[in-house]
């Protein structure tokens, strides 16, 4: 397809992001640490974090990985901790040890981490206290020898310490130091030796684990080069605006999300930003409280997120004056929730698109461009089509599935060549199953998603494996899981169940959901009915369960 969107790229946006500046995510954090030294990298509850000590603890903790526990190149290290100071030290100690990392989520039930773990082959987790739980009834069934432990007060100012230890929530459960626990902050008492290993573009950095269509999840192989090619593309598309060292961002969305992972944490390090973690977004009036304390220049966030500020009242009385743009992504931004912000913030919502395939960003609109619904330009060194079901090549204003190709796009699915190679146009174009259209002027419109695949609150849900998991009920004959559109939650889940039992209650399918599905996987809404419409094959008619 013509690149006709490069027409529209603003003057000082280049269309092609040229050679990498890094060789791999190591060279770009030790080129921050040069450059910004003193500056605050991270704050997080009422502490902060410089670029010098993030590189300092990241190497204590790289070293321990290396010596202590043997981690060699490729190794396949698991993160499971949500926004505090302990994963970025994490994070980067695990690339300057060679490993592989594997975000998992902290909120994943015990079967949902089985499967993450037994797909990686991960030999080593990091996790927080407070979810260990989840964790302890699966070990024995994983390759899992290395079991970090972090808590909430590691790395954090004295003061803040003392506080959070003396109030109950905060408080993991007890943890025995002996040969099956090990504590993250022991690994920081010491430095040792650490080999410097040579991490190159091709290297793998991220398996980050996405939905699968068979119920069970599947993981985007990500290399060095695809997370720093999207941040190259970024760095043209926002270059101009940020100011390298004077940037503050609030990060609100998950660091294991590949939304934060590559803009939040990757992007704004490389700028020497200051990046303000939340922990717990919904804990709506400690997170007004660190909006009102800090001058923040960035925000980014999904619809939902952007609903609960805009219902708080404190929120309204914030002085937006610092704040410089707001990035939207994960799901479909309403205008009418683009409006009210616009009205509060004084600056309009800026709306992208992307992927866990892709790095994720495909598309964003022009940053000083008003709201307008579409999901924006290709990312310079980005192309795209729009196909038909026979993979003819489709017209302007012509629906169809929307396909790329890039350097942010993924090689393939880990161990999985029949998912990657049916996810792969045969000249190489990843299919994203969304179907979408691009106008005269490159801007593309996401119309509808040939998949199943829910997207609630700005995380990827798929059907299949809802109801595999629901099916597994002794009281439930089968069942279907379809997404309903939702004001706040972009669409919430609607699960129809065929029952064996009469009294089976919603109550009931709800409370096993809590059990074994992360919490945006849990169905909004149960509905029993006598049968599943499907069609001559067997296939759930999703389309009919929509109009029941």
């Amino acid at each position: 397809m013509e690149k006709i969107w490069l027409k529209r790229y603003p003057k000082n946006v280049s269309s092609d992001i040229g050679d990498l500046r890094f060789n791999s995510i190591i060279d770009l954090m030790k080129n921050s640490t040069s450059l910004f030294p003193n500056k605050i990298a991270f704050t997080n509850l009422n502490s902060t974090l410089t670029y010098k000590e993030i590189d300092k603890y990241s190497k204590k903790f790289g070293s321990y990985l290396q010596t202590k526990l043997s981690i060699k190149k490729s190794s396949k290290i698991a993160i499971m901790l949500p926004n505090l100071l302990t994963y970025p030290v994490a994070l980067f100690g695990s690339y300057l040890a060679g490993g592989i990392v594997i975000n998992i989520n902290p909120l994943f039930k015990s079967r949902e981490i089985e499967n993450a773990l037994n797909d990686s082959q991960s030999e080593t987790i990091i996790v927080l206290d407070r979810f260990i739980s989840e964790l302890e009834p699966i070990i024995k069934n994983t390759c899992i020898k290395n079991i970090i432990v972090c808590r909430v007060t590691d790395l954090l100012s004295p003061t803040m310490s003392i506080l959070i230890k003396a109030v109950m929530f905060f408080k993991g459960p007890k943890i025995k130091h002996g040969n099956n626990y090990l504590l993250f902050s022991d690994a920081l008492k010491k430095s040792y030796n650490i080999n410097n290993i040579a991490l190159t573009n091709n290297d793998i950095a991220l398996l980050q684990y996405t939905g699968g269509t068979t119920g069970k999840s599947k993981a985007a192989v990500l290399t060095h080069e695809n997370i720093l090619s999207n941040i190259a593309q970024l760095d043209l598309w926002v270059g101009s605006i940020v100011t390298p060292g004077k940037e503050s961002i609030i990060t609100a969305l998950p660091l294991y999300h590949i939304f934060s992972f590559t803009v939040n944490l990757m992007y704004f390090y490389s700028i020497g930003a200051n990046n303000i973690l939340i922990t717990n977004p919904r804990d709506l009036k400690s997170f007004v409280n660190v909006l009102k304390k800090y001058r923040f220049t960035v925000i980014t966030g999904v619809n939902t997120l952007f609903n609960l500020l805009l219902t708080s009242s404190s929120f309204k009385k914030i002085n937006f004056n610092s704040l410089k743009f707001t990035v939207g992504g994960g799901m479909s931004v309403l205008s009418s929730t683009a409006s009210k912000w616009k009205k509060i913030t004084g600056v309009d919502i800026t709306q992208g698109y992307g992927l866990t395939e892709t790095s994720p960003i495909v598309s964003v609109n022009i940053i000083s461009d008003p709201f307008n619904g579409s999901i924006g330009l290709p990312m310079p060194s980005t192309d795209i089509t729009i196909r038909d079901d026979k993979n003819n090549e489709l017209g302007f204003k012509k629906e169809g599935e929307l396909c790329i190709k890039g350097p942010q796009v993924m090689s393939g699915y880990w161990n999985n060549s029949e998912e990657t190679d049916n996810s792969f146009t045969d000249d190489g174009f990843f299919k994203t199953g969304d179907i979408a259209t691009i106008n005269e002027n490159g801007f593309l419109n996401i119309v509808d998603r040939k998949k199943d695949m829910i997207i609630s609150s700005g995380y990827n849900v798929y059907p299949n494996e809802i109801e595999d998991y629901v099916s597994q009920h002794p009281d439930v004959n089968e069942c279907g899981v379809v997404g309903i559109n939702d004001a706040n939650r972009g669409e919430s889940i609607s699960l129809f169940v065929v029952k064996n039992r009469k009294d089976l209650t919603q109550s009931e399918i709800i409370t096993y959901c809590k059990k074994g599905l992360t919490i945006y996987k849990i169905p909004k809404k149960v509905i029993f009915i006598d049968e599943i419409p499907k069609n001559n094959v067997g296939k759930i008619l999703r389309r009919k369960l929509r109009e029941l």
